[in-house]
């Protein structure tokens, strides 16, 4: 790793040297009102140099070879215009201002976005199917730009991202191996580019962040806009695409626990006429813990390419894969009779010699739009997600309630899960009498199977030799360490161990936004019908079909405010065994929502404000008198989610960018399912925090002698936490966790081409877990967040 990271910085070095040789050109654009142009593209004719102007109407095109060329701005609807620059080797071309006229015959067609800043995107991507700008949908959108994951040097999708958004939780499970996100009273579902990439809630891989261009996440239901998503809300992860301008962006990462990264990033043509496009990112990271023994090794390389068939049509390929070498992946947890936060923040049951997890993890798209004309498209796409584990998983048996000391057992966790998914819809727009209707209609199906071995277990301890946290020895246990058996095929295993998952859906949906009043109100009338089949832990497969509608309304009280209501039904097919034998059926909710809208300062920042109620039937949760390996669950019944949340971002004062959310959440038990006495009504909703609120500020200082130096701060606050997991549920004799309090700060100077970017993470070096009490063994376990750590990047673009 260290040899790739050195690679890594010889490149910067050799492009370093390039860059001295050549020139630099900057400038800005307006319009003809004298607003920033942003996003415009910028080119230089006969090369293949170019970018893409800022919210503010700058640009920065960087490495250009002395000699004279023709700049020249081409932005959709906006008459392109044409300068003469001389660029000097070593030096700095400023280009006078640009301004665009706009172009008389597409004026209706213009959309100049310049109210888009760093924290701030005013619309969807396509993958989330609608056109409609956020601001006007009635529901809760909230998205997390390329910029803001630079900021806060996100590494992963795991690695803090749900601090941008209200009432995300995140608790730790099983570290970085996946994500499972908490909001509104349940998981969201994980989308990868409108796919729902969740296979029986294993897998796969979290997202390595050097793909990944942005993060929607989608509050409240998602069930009719993505196909099967939760009615808590969904988070689709948006790649990276190919922009047609050749650039390049290297980075390398060093950081506390033994952190060495390296990403790159390059942009650009494979042919000259610009119809062959290419994207290709790569990264590679070794990584320790805090705790003992722990490693998290990993790879990914996402290339690719577009190609353009014609004006109207253009097909995308595109292939993800991440591998990750991991320790044992239950080593993160400890386990206590006595409370929460026992042992040290570093203390772990971990030895040295036990075998560890390798993932692989493959996924693959094809996306085909072709443009009938200004007011029809159509999109087709597939995807296939292949993902193979090889690995054990580590959990205590019962623990001692006077000494504290239990025995450690090893279980095998080999999986494989193979998902084929596809999706066709169509987007138009036509007008009956004064009504504007914006039509959104289609089709989505998926095969997904998940098939793993449980059934293999070992005792790296004996009877008056447990391991003891109080005087761990984590050398060779007592017992040595397991073989386990895998000459035996993996599907053999599987059956045998009962871990077999099949899930099969076809789903058919339409939706109408009907607007009118010159847009200023917007009436959504949907539904999808959902027709599926699934089998969980090797049982017969079930059937089962449902109709969810929707009814919306969104209505533009002035120009940069709009007030929402929103009604919505889904049906989520779910994995388990129940341990009444019981049938196990799909997720039926509705959800009411309301929320005002506004874009500050022509859209310089955005805030939203939203109040909810979910209400979920049929959900199964763990089974708190069971092993954990049994898979066997129970049927809560049902359960209501209430809540208030808030959220503003964007660019407040010149200079200030800033993310704050605020969220309330109560997450009770309204009804108990026949046989169940482990629950009763009024109980509360496990793995929630009744507060959460977070702030992330970065502010670049105005100060000449400084310019390009900035700092930044974030904080996260969670008040009111309940354990996550198996439930305790209403028992008042357990323990709470403590509320959570976290502090990051940093710093950053960027100029031109180049960006350094440190944070120091708890900066309050606070002590911060999250865990459950676990009927099971007897006691509560808990993960640790590591203590006050540093990152430190540098991120050259060329």
């Amino acid at each position: 790793m260290r040899a790739l990271l050195l690679m890594t910085l010889l490149m910067i070095s050799a492009a370093w040297k390039s860059y001295a040789q050549n020139g630099t050109v900057q400038g800005s654009i307006v319009s003809s009102d004298g607003k920033p142009a942003g996003f415009v593209n910028v080119g230089l004719n006969g090369t293949n140099k170019g970018a893409a102007a800022d919210s503010l109407g700058n640009y920065t095109i960087v490495n250009v070879a002395p000699g004279t060329y023709t700049l020249v701005t081409r932005y959709i609807g906006l008459k392109s215009q044409e300068v003469q620059i001389e660029v000097t080797a070593g030096q700095t071309t400023t280009v006078p201002q640009i301004v665009l006229a706009e172009d008389e015959r597409t004026l209706q067609e213009v959309v100049i976005i310049s109210n888009r800043n760093r924290y701030n995107i005013n619309d969807p991507s396509p993958t989330l199917r609608v056109t409609t700008p956020i601001l006007q949908l009635p529901q809760n959108i909230q998205v997390v730009t390329n910029d803001v994951l630079r900021d806060q040097q996100a590494i992963s999708m795991s690695d803090g991202v749900m601090r941008n958004v209200s009432g995300l939780n995140r608790f730790e499970h099983w570290g970085d191996m996946y994500t499972n996100i908490q909001a509104r009273g349940s998981q969201v579902a994980a989308f990868r580019n409108g796919f729902n990439i969740v296979n029986s809630s294993w897998g796969p891989l979290t997202e390595d962040m050097c793909f990944v261009d942005h993060i929607e996440f989608v509050k409240g239901p998602a069930g009719f806009m993505l196909s099967s998503g939760d009615p808590a809300g969904i988070y689709n992860t948006v790649t990276k695409k190919p922009t047609g301008y050749t650039s390049g962006e290297a980075s390398a990462t060093i950081g506390s626990f033994g952190l060495f990264r390296s990403t790159l990033d390059l942009n650009g043509r494979l042919s000259k006429d610009g119809r062959w496009l290419y994207r290709f990112n790569m990264a590679a990271q070794t990584k320790k813990s805090h705790r003992a023994n722990e490693y998290n090794d990993r790879y990914t390389i996402a290339p690719v390419i577009s190609y353009k068939l014609d004006d109207r049509t253009v097909l995308t390929l595109e292939y993800n894969y991440q591998r990750a070498n991991m320790s044992n992946v239950g080593s993160y947890y400890m386990f206590s009779p006595s409370g929460y936060d026992t042992y040290d923040v570093s203390a772990t049951a971990l030895p040295a010699g036990l075998e560890g997890t390798v993932i692989n993890d493959h996924s693959a798209f094809m996306n085909l739009q072709h443009k009938f004309n200004n007011d029809w498209k159509i999109t087709a796409q597939l995807a296939r997600f292949f993902y193979s584990q090889v690995g054990t998983s580590m959990w205590a048996g019962v623990v001692d309630s006077a000494s504290g000391k239990w025995i450690r057992n090893v279980g095998v966790w080999d999986a494989e899960s193979r998902m084929n998914m596809g999706q066709i819809f169509v987007n138009g727009k036509f007008m009956t009498g004064p009504l504007t209707h914006n039509l959104l209609a289609g089709m989505d199906a998926a095969n997904k199977s998940y098939l793993a071995d449980w059934g293999q277990s070992f005792d790296l301890d004996s009877v008056g030799a447990e391991f003891d946290p109080n005087n761990p020895n984590l050398g060779t246990p007592v017992n040595g360490y397991p073989e386990f058996d895998r000459t035996t095929p993996l599907l053999q295993r599987a059956q045998a161990a009962g871990g077999l998952m099949n899930l099969r859906y076809t789903s058919a949906y339409a939706q109408d936004e009907i607007s009118l009043l010159n847009n200023r109100v917007r009436v959504t009338l949907a539904g999808r019908y959902t027709f599926l089949v699934q089998a969980n832990w090797g049982g017969k497969p079930d059937t089962a079909s449902h109709f969810t509608p929707r009814v919306g309304v969104s209505v533009s009280v002035m120009k940069d405010m709009a007030v929402y209501a929103l009604y919505d039904q889904s049906f989520i097919p779910q994995s388990g065994r129940r341990a009444d034998g019981g049938k196990v059926v799909p997720i039926t909710g509705t959800v009411m929502e309301l929320g005002v809208k506004n874009a500050w300062f022509e859209g310089k920042w955005n805030t939203t404000v939203s109040v909810y109620q979910i209400v979920n039937r049929n959900e199964l949760t763990s089974d708190p008198n069971s092993p954990p390996a049994s898979g066997l669950s129970i049927e809560i019944g049902e359960k209501t989610n209430q809540g208030v949340e808030f959220d503003l971002r964007g660019n407040v004062v010149r200079g200030l960018d800033v993310i704050f959310n605020y969220a309330f959440t109560n997450s009770k038990v309204t009804k108990v399912s026949e046989g169940v006495t482990v629950i009763e009504v009024g109980d509360i909703i496990p793995g929630n925090a009744r507060h959460t609120m977070n702030a992330w500020l970065t502010y670049k200082l105005p100060i000449n002698a400084t310019n390009g130096l900035g700092v930044s701060l974030g904080v996260t606050y969670l008040k009111d936490r309940t354990s996550v997991g198996d439930a305790y549920w209403g028992d008042a004799t357990k323990k709470r966790m403590e509320d959570y309090f976290k502090t990051d700060a940093g710093i950053f100077w960027e100029r031109q081409n180049m960006r350094i970017t440190a944070n120091v993470f708890n900066v309050m070096d606070a002590y911060l877990s999250s865990g459950v009490y676990y009927v099971w063994s007897n006691a509560y376990y808990y993960q640790t967040e590591a203590p006050r750590n540093l990152r430190v990047s540098v991120n050259y673009r060329f």
